[in-house]
């Protein structure tokens, strides 16, 4: 009876410790399952954090790469999470930096500069003139610069989208002139370049999280805000902003940006397949953005915004030094924002 005794007990340690041995496992291989590549059946699935709502410039170029890289390639699966439900541009840039995140689509000179300074180069107002201008230093002189600092950084940079030229809007007064801003609060972006920015203009910078915006607004924690025209009509900023002046001070972009890690385990077939996917749907967004403001300004219009065509080379007198400013200069090297007019001209 002893003898059987013990040999249950004996039995039960055993199935014990195999149990122990079986979970841990498990937990190993839960944990490796949420590093950076992870797998839905023989799918490599590619979640992408956007910080907009389905209408907003972001989350178009997302469905973009989508249906172009799952048309392309049966190896992916791709998942996208609008309106901030993976957090905020910065919490979806370190979520990607960290590779809690495979991926996500920010604005370019926003939360990016934290890692990658020169990228507020696209800050510096009045640098182009027109979208094309735009583009041609985005895909030529920008990309060539900074590729290689965004992937020591962690990051795989992939494209540039289109957010559009930024312009301003309050709920207090018609700003013609750059005197007309004096003594506003505006919100910006958590950049020291956009302070420097509202300081030149004599109004107060406010760094207020994208998500958070419209109700800053709504609550007068803010008077102003700057953003381009499809971002002010698709978060239907109209409804609690009354004027809007277009000075397209810059020129906002996107950024297509993966975990480098993720990246580097893909075979050398799907890496090519990302980028195909993230340049096409760019190149596709840029001209949907585009035709779009049209519509979205008169859709403003509609709603009672009062528009305002500004003196726009009153406001590129009083910013035109903004560059060479030595808090800026830290930033951005002037010679860099000199080549990017240079490789435009």
């Amino acid at each position: 009876m002893k003898k059987t005794l013990i040999g249950i007990i004996l039995l039960g340690l055993l199935l014990m410790t195999a149990c122990g041995s079986n979970d841990k496992q498990k937990t190993e291989t839960k944990a490796s399952n949420t590093s950076t590549t992870e797998v839905k059946g023989d799918k490599v699935e590619i979640k992408i954090a956007v910080t907009g709502n389905e209408e907003h410039q972001s989350t178009i170029a997302a469905n973009l790469f989508k249906e172009k890289l799952e048309s392309s390639s049966e190896d992916f699966i791709v998942n996208i999470y609008p309106n901030s439900q993976l957090g905020g541009e910065r919490e979806a840039a370190e979520g990607v930096k960290l590779g809690t995140i495979p991926m996500t689509i920010v604005t370019s000179d926003g939360t990016l500069p934290a890692w990658v300074p020169k990228i507020q180069v696209l800050t510096i107002p009045y640098l182009f003139e027109n979208s094309e201008q735009a583009y041609k230093a985005l895909d030529g002189i920008i990309t060539e610069k900074l590729d290689p600092e965004f992937e020591a950084a962690g990051f795989k940079h992939l494209a540039y989208g289109e957010l559009g030229f930024r312009h301003f809007t309050n709920s207090k007064l018609e700003i013609s002139n750059p005197e007309d801003l004096k003594g506003l609060s505006i919100r910006v972006q958590e950049a020291p370049i956009w302070f420097e920015l509202m300081k030149s203009l004599n109004a107060s910078a406010v760094p207020v999280a994208f998500n958070e915006l419209y109700t800053a607004l709504q609550q007068g924690m803010v008077d102003g805000q700057e953003n381009p025209v499809a971002s002010i009509a698709t978060m239907k900023f109209n409804e609690v902003q009354k004027y809007l002046s277009l000075d397209g001070h810059t020129y906002g972009a996107i950024s297509y940006v993966m975990n480098k890690d993720f990246f580097d385990k893909l075979t050398p077939e799907q890496q090519e397949n990302i980028k195909t996917a993230a340049k096409e749907s760019a190149i596709e967004q840029r001209k949907i953005v585009a035709d779009n403001e049209a519509k979205y300004l008169d859709d403003l219009k509609s709603t009672g915004m009062i528009v305002t065509e500004v003196n726009k080379d009153a406001f590129k007198e009083v910013t035109k030094d903004i560059y060479e400013q030595d808090e800026v200069a830290k930033m951005v090297d002037p010679k860099f924002v000199d080549e990017v007019r240079d490789f435009i001209k």
